[in-house]
């Protein structure tokens, strides 16, 4: 890898302000050169805030500039696929935001795209880099709870002013997000449990779109197996009356429990003792997944999302929503 590789960033919209965009400035090895928004003005005040020299509202131009030699596609989902076949053609390094696509069909054609160029391929599925489930992880290939059975989430929350008004928003709009916030939000937990347990073996699941607030589905629940041979139960409930956020795991001397997205701490329950465990999230919560972005590049490390891992969560999602 160069000495500082420069990285470009497609649609440095909310995402980019503190989750991610300042990961890319502080990480040793890598520059932010760059950044597009469709508004000009707005680029330019993001370019401006963030001391980054270049802005477009042209993703060609940023893609195509000799200056930036890796670009973060940030741009709601349904356009992940149209500008990372763009980046793979301009033979340049990627990062994703999650959800990879919409459809593993998509996710296919992205990886297809950058294998066949030999380009590495990224995606923002950021936990499975964060400390707080990497403890998880030390703690299951420890045995501390013996041998996994089960694992169970279930998430809920209710609905938002945004979701009960006319309001516009591409989360819930089916032509996008099909499955609404489950395709956004499920996809970190379920892409977190394949870093866990393995791949799955089989997955599938019911939807349904009750409040009728908007196009998307606002129910989901599902089943699947890990081809170790776990077994995981999920629900997805976004009309619920109170927000929970709740994972167990069971195991035959044990469990573990912990939230996906809020920093409750890790609970360590077996025979023996109660244990609590508070990790706490970096300010750029991207920043670790970053930083393993140039270990990969600079060493033999082996970056834990890659575009073939978010595949297969591609894959998981479209059997719960019965799209292949």
């Amino acid at each position: 890898m160069k000495q500082n590789l420069k990285w470009g960033i497609i649609g440095c919209g909310d995402v980019t302000e503190v989750k991610s965009g300042p990961a890319y400035q502080i990480t040793k090895g890598f520059d932010l050169v760059a950044v597009m928004r469709r508004n000009l003005e707005l680029a330019k005040d993001y370019a401006n805030r963030h001391n980054v020299p270049q802005y477009y509202n042209d993703a060609d131009l940023l893609i195509n500039s000799p200056e930036v030699d890796a670009v973060y596609i940030a741009t709601p989902p349904d356009t992940h696929h149209y500008y990372a076949l763009k980046v793979a053609k301009a033979g340049k390094i990627c990062c994703i935001e999650k959800p990879m696509a919409p459809s593993y069909v998509e996710c296919l054609e992205i990886q297809t795209a950058f294998e066949k160029n030999n380009l590495p391929l990224f995606v923002a599925y950021y936990r499975r880099s964060l400390p707080r489930f990497n403890k998880v992880k030390s703690l299951l290939d420890e045995n501390a709870i013996g041998n996994v059975r089960h694992i169970s989430w279930y998430l809920s929350r209710t609905p938002s002013d945004i979701d009960q008004s006319d309001i516009y928003n591409w989360r819930t709009d089916a032509k996008i997000a099909p499955a609404g916030y489950f395709d956004d939000l499920a996809s970190h937990g379920l892409d977190l449990f394949i870093y866990l347990f393995g791949n799955v073996k089989q997955a599938k699941g019911i939807s349904a779109n009750q409040q009728q607030l908007y196009t998307a589905k606002d129910i989901i629940s599902a089943s699947w197996e890990h081809e170790n041979g776990v077994l995981g139960t999920g629900m997805w409930s976004f009309g619920a009356y109170k927000r929970e956020d709740a994972v167990r795991v069971i195991g035959s001397e044990g469990e573990l429990s912990f939230s996906v997205f809020s920093d409750d701490p890790i609970e360590l329950i077996t025979e023996e003792k109660i244990e609590q465990m508070v990790i706490e999230n970096p300010k750029h919560i991207q920043q670790f997944h970053v930083e393993n972005m140039a270990k990969h590049l600079q060493s033999n490390f082996q970056h834990p999302s890659t575009g073939k891992t978010a595949m297969h969560t591609a894959w998981v999602m479209d059997r719960i929503l019965d799209k292949l």
